[in-house]
């Protein structure tokens, strides 16, 4: 399926109660029926437009048609791909999935060429001379990895075997280019970050897609970073000599560094990442914006806390007035109305009244669809008019959501509340400097100091601002004189 600025773009729906004698409009490549001719010269326009990508082998600039042709062919080169290298390829993507795409395949095109494979043809010294062969079984690892080989004849059948080093074999080439393996991985796998492989090639080749050990534990998430018990960052490794020192907690603080208490829960292992949602998976995305921001700014759109599946299971019902379906959208209109903005100015418009019932709320969700003129919500005005909101996919349904939430993240209410976070955020981090700052003041004077009459250089100074200019002669050579002398061994004191 081609993709829009990174994103899958839906087809339409074929129109309800579609007569068999109606005339309709239909595109010949993606066979979508419009009873409108207008709108199906619109979306025939946005087709031709050169702004497709293809989702298999990532290549841009394309019309829709283009991506298309451009998704069969690379599939057909992901195909390419010799088959002894397919499970090693896979394995390798496993291992290296939190790599960029760029990275990733750097990894896996130099591994195949420096590491020898079960399967793989090359050829090897024998005797003096090359000859053909398979690596029938790796032995080994490191300096002393070798290989039994299979020698090959001209019809590619193995004719006798032996042990070969692994310094003694010979890549004339490539086993695979490194176009087959971007369109293989790609293909394969999530087709974005972290590579996850497909379920049913992990499950044919044996391949572990659970996520490693490590993080599952939280290690490994901060790699290179440590912290101490303020806060402050550990840029510089410690000296042999030296010890770290717990400090005490000063609180605020930011709510990784909080130590938990003795009845608190361990929470050694991260539980397994789920991916068990009733919403498609390209609809998570907007199902936890929605979620975030209805608990984020509850208190704002008086809306009481919800869980998750909650919010999951209430968009997934067919009924079409759920409670909390009709308070997201009602609280989300209130906060419309409330900002008098183009929202408001359409109703007003419409002459229509703001008052948002469980019976009117689907009216005004009719009219914000009028109002944004997005095609894909076009042709739904009249279902959700009708009272059959319920009805709609799931992933519609959420990207209405999403369009609302956007809307209401310009009104001046949200935008007030952010900006208060913004400045109680920036006030906590002035505060660290300042805590930090006095910190390091405090530790230099403690260092500071004479140990010949217990005074230290800022006291000396201090009483030198109190004495009259004319009086200080003798006081300051005498101090001056303390400050940079220093004692031998024997007690006696050199004069610098």
């Amino acid at each position: 399926m081609p993709l829009l600025k990174r994103t899958t773009f839906p087809l339409l729906e074929t129109p309800e109660n579609l007569d068999p004698n109606e005339k309709v409009f239909q595109i010949r490549f993606t066979k979508e029926i419009f009873r409108d001719y207008q709108e199906y010269l619109n979306r025939l326009n946005l087709y031709r437009q050169k702004v497709w990508t293809c989702e298999v082998s990532g290549k841009s600039n394309l019309t829709y048609e283009e991506a298309l042709v451009c998704e069969k062919q690379a599939a057909v080169k992901a195909q390419q791909l010799p088959k002894e290298l397919i499970a090693p390829v896979l394995r390798m993507i496993q291992q290296y999935r939190t790599l960029s795409f760029t990275d990733l395949l750097e990894k896996v095109y130099s591994s195949l060429q420096l590491d020898p494979f079960e399967g793989l043809e090359l050829h090897a010294k024998k005797d003096g001379s090359e000859a053909a062969c398979k690596i029938l079984k790796v032995i080994g690892s490191g300096s002393t990895k070798s290989c039994e080989v299979g020698w090959l004849d001209q019809d590619n059948a193995v004719v006798n075997t032996s042990l070969v080093k692994a310094d003694d074999l010979i890549r004339k080439k490539a086993p695979a280019s490194r176009n087959t393996l971007k369109i293989f991985i790609r293909d394969s796998t999530s087709k974005r970050y972290p590579w996850i492989v497909n379920a049913d090639l992990a499950k044919k080749y044996g391949i572990e897609i659970e996520p490693p050990e490590d993080i599952m534990n939280g290690e490994g998430l901060y790699q290179g970073m440590k912290r101490f018990a303020n806060g402050e960052v550990a840029s510089k490794k410690l000296k042999k000599d030296e010890k770290l020192v717990e400090l005490p907690v000063k609180y605020p603080i930011d709510d990784l560094l909080v130590k938990p208490a003795t009845d608190d829960p361990v929470l050694s292992k991260r539980p397994p990442l789920s991916r068990d949602f009733r919403v498609p998976i390209d609809s998570v995305g907007d199902l936890l914006m929605v979620w975030d921001f209805c608990l984020s700014f509850g208190r704002l759109l008086c809306l009481s806390p919800f869980s998750l599946s909650d919010l999951e299971n209430a968009i997934c019902n067919k009924e079409s007035n759920l409670i909390l379906v009709v308070e997201i959208h009602a609280a989300l209109f209130h906060l419309l109305i409330k900002d008098e903005g183009e929202y408001f100015t359409f109703l007003l418009n419409k002459k229509k009244i703001l008052k948002v019932t469980l019976v009117t709320w689907a009216e005004y969700l009719c009219n914000f669809l009028e109002m944004i003129r997005k095609e894909e919500f076009s042709s739904k005005v009249s279902t959700i008019r009708r009272g059959h909101y319920g009805l709609l996919d799931t992933g519609l349904k959420l990207k209405v959501l999403r369009e609302l939430v956007e809307e209401a993240i310009t009104t001046s209410a949200v935008r007030e509340k952010l900006n208060e976070w913004i400045d109680q955020q920036q006030a906590l981090a002035a505060a660290k400097r300042e805590d930090a700052r006095k910190n390091r003041e405090e530790q230099k004077l403690n260092m500071e100091g004479v140990p010949e009459n217990g005074r230290n250089y800022t006291d000396t100074m201090q009483n030198d601002k109190e004495c009259p200019r004319n009086q200080r002669g003798g006081k300051e050579e005498k101090d001056l004189n303390i400050l940079l002398s220093s004692k031998t061994g024997d007690g006696k004191t050199f004069l610098v």
